[in-house]
């Protein structure tokens, strides 16, 4: 597997994020363009249409969000762990999921550090992903 960086960390999923996408939006144009054309005899079939489209899009849209946000609780609690035996302490409460999320990229010997200056210099998460100096990969992200 090729090493991650701060340059080719993010993950997308061409199928997914390009395929997908471009075919429920064009599925979307199509269901109301066939509704606006539809006779008395078709409007309840086209509406059907339209309706299981814009459905189809909501769970699409959620599947991804409810997957990120249980990673997300994931990653705050193993990166907490990770605190706690790196220093026998929690992590600060002023860190933001955000920052945490981003922290997991450092490797252990700098992660408690950079923690302590994420909070003391309100690092955004890409400030906190480019002072990584020793990445440490995350392949398993949803």
């Amino acid at each position: 597997m090729k090493e991650q960086n701060f340059k080719n960390h993010p993950r997308f999923v061409p199928a997914y994020h390009y395929v997908a996408s471009l075919l429920l939006i064009a599925i979307l144009i199509g269901s109301f363009i066939n509704l606006a054309h539809s006779t008395k005899e078709t409007v309840y079939s086209a509406s059907l249409i339209s309706a299981l489209t814009v459905v189809s899009i909501i769970i699409w849209f959620y599947m991804r969000v409810f997957a990120l946000k249980a990673q997300d609780r994931a990653i705050r609690a193993e990166e907490n762990f990770r605190h706690f035996i790196l220093t026998g302490k929690p992590l600060d409460k002023a860190l933001h999921l955000s920052q945490i999320i981003a922290l997991r990229f450092a490797s252990d010997e700098e992660f408690v550090e950079l923690a302590k200056r994420a909070v003391a210099e309100n690092l955004t998460p890409k400030q906190i992903k480019q002072s990584v100096k020793h990445w440490r990969a995350d392949h398993h992200r949803a």
